[in-house]
Formats: C-alpha cells, structure tokens, sequence
C-alpha cells in the first residue's frame, strides 16, 4: 500500500511506472481490477474535472465510489476515530481538501491508501496527468524548460514540486510580491518566455489582476518562446486574463487535449497504490 500525498512521494522511476500503468489502461487492461472494492471520495460541491474522472475511473474499473462533502472531515470527531471504522470498508480514500495537514493525518491512521485530490498546497494528480500528456508528445519533456504564469497557490507549488522530482527547469512569472521561494522569477512575460518549451498559467483572484498585467499569454507571447511551444493553463481559466481570447483560439493551447488523460492517469495512481 502507497500514499500520493505530493509529487516528492514519487522517484521518477515511479512516475514513469504510473506512466506505464496509464498505457496498459488506455489498451484495455486491468478491467474489474477494483470490482468488490469500495472508494471512499471526500470532495466539494464545486469541483467538476477531478470528481468526474476520479468517479468515473473508479467505475469503469469495477468499483464502488462512496462520496462525502469535503466538509464531512472538519467536524469535530477525531480523525483517529474516522479512520478507525472506515478502515473496515473502505479499500481507497481519495480526499480533496484545503489543508494538506490533514491528509497527513489521514495517512497516518489509515489503512488504506490515501489520494490526495487537490489541496490548497498542491494538485499531484493533475500535474501527473499534465506531464503524462507531455511525455506522450515529447520523448524529452523532462529535459524541456517550463514556465508557470501564476501566483503562489497549489498549482505553482506542484509544479515546483514536479521539477524537483523530475530535474526540469522551471521559472514563474508573476506580479512582484508573489514569488515562489526556490523558483527564478520574472516579472514581465515578454522576458519570460525566451527561451521555454511549456507555458503552464493558474488563475487568478480578481484582486490580483491589476498586479499581473505584464503577465497574460497571448498568441503573440506564445511566437516568442521556444519552437513548438505549448500553452497548458490550468482550468478553470478566464479568457481575456491570464490569457487572451486569441492564445485560446490558437494551436499553441492543448488544454483539452491534455485533459482527456486525467482519466487514465488518476485510474493509474489508484492501481499502483493499490499495487504498492
């Protein structure tokens, strides 16, 4: 039994064993692998990609999604005492949740397997599935240069955390103030671009837009960066922000594309930590 709490859990030889259980997925194996197994899915109303594909690969693999609000775990119960009895039939627990403490906690009393569906810290899944797409484009997207657009928040953070466990090169550019500890920073998009592979961007509060105007993806930016760049913004994402209504129209973005393999890499990540 194995955690994916964050991408530092993985070594790259792990991520490229995920990779591999994704591809056999995707031809057709491990039909009814979780058949007689139940999933335990804490999430929030509003989530839409992550819930529909998390509860979508779970069925099509055999199993039986049981799903709870994300809030059902901030009530005044121990978590030691939540665990205790969901330990007797739950198989999986895939939790998305603010506070990545808390899954800590989870995986501590659990004797499960705990997946960490977004918190306000990282998104693992969504970045693995991110550089799987990749990876099926690119036989050298470990060697390429990335760059986020974004502040600080879960996004940034994970892709930080991928690029420390994959060795890529990874810059943000950003308003000043909202730089990622560790990470080269630019504050105009036009500088930041030179010489990067993947744009990677993450949305932003409406409070912050007025900070991050040299900042925005459009398709002019994207004629800067490297040859057969590509933009990946992270959905939800507002055309006419952190990226212009043109970029989206263009061939650089390959958002939807991209997003198609969130299915097949999330059943990955539950089979090897099922596996482990």
């Amino acid at each position: 039994m194995k955690n994916l709490l964050r991408l530092t859990d993985l070594q790259p030889g792990e991520i490229y064993e995920i990779f591999a259980l994704a591809d056999e997925l995707g031809a057709g194996a491990y039909r009814d692998f979780l058949k007689g197994k139940s999933v335990v899915l804490f999430f929030p109303n509003t989530s839409i990609r992550t819930r529909v594909t998390f509860e979508k690969g779970i069925y099509l693999l055999g199993g039986q999604p049981i799903l709870f609000p994300n809030e059902t775990l901030d009530k005044k119960e121990n978590l030691r005492d939540v665990c205790g009895y969901l330990n007797n039939w739950a198989d999986m627990l895939i939790v998305r949740h603010k506070e990545i403490q808390l899954l800590d906690k989870l995986a501590d009393y659990s004797k499960v397997p705990v997946i960490n569906a977004m918190t306000d810290s990282n998104h693992p899944c969504e970045i693995l599935s991110d550089l799987y797409s990749l990876s099926r484009r690119r036989d050298d997207f470990a060697d390429c240069h990335y760059l986020f657009c974004g502040k600080t928040g879960n996004i940034g953070l994970a892709w930080k955390e991928a690029s420390e466990v994959m060795g890529f090169e990874l810059s943000q550019c950003c308003g000043a103030g909202y730089e990622m500890e560790g990470v080269k920073a630019y504050h105009d998009i036009k500088e930041a671009v030179i010489g990067k592979d993947i744009i990677c961007t993450d949305s932003l509060p409406s409070d912050v837009l007025k900070d991050f105007k040299k900042c925005q993806v459009t398709e002019e930016v994207m004629k800067m960066a490297n040859p057969n760049a590509v933009l990946n913004p992270c959905p939800p994402f507002y055309r006419g922000e952190e990226v212009s209504e043109d970029v989206m129209e263009s061939g650089y973005f390959v958002g939807y594309e991209f997003k198609k393999n969130l299915l097949v890499v999330q059943q990955a990540v539950m089979l090897y930590c099922l596996l482990h």
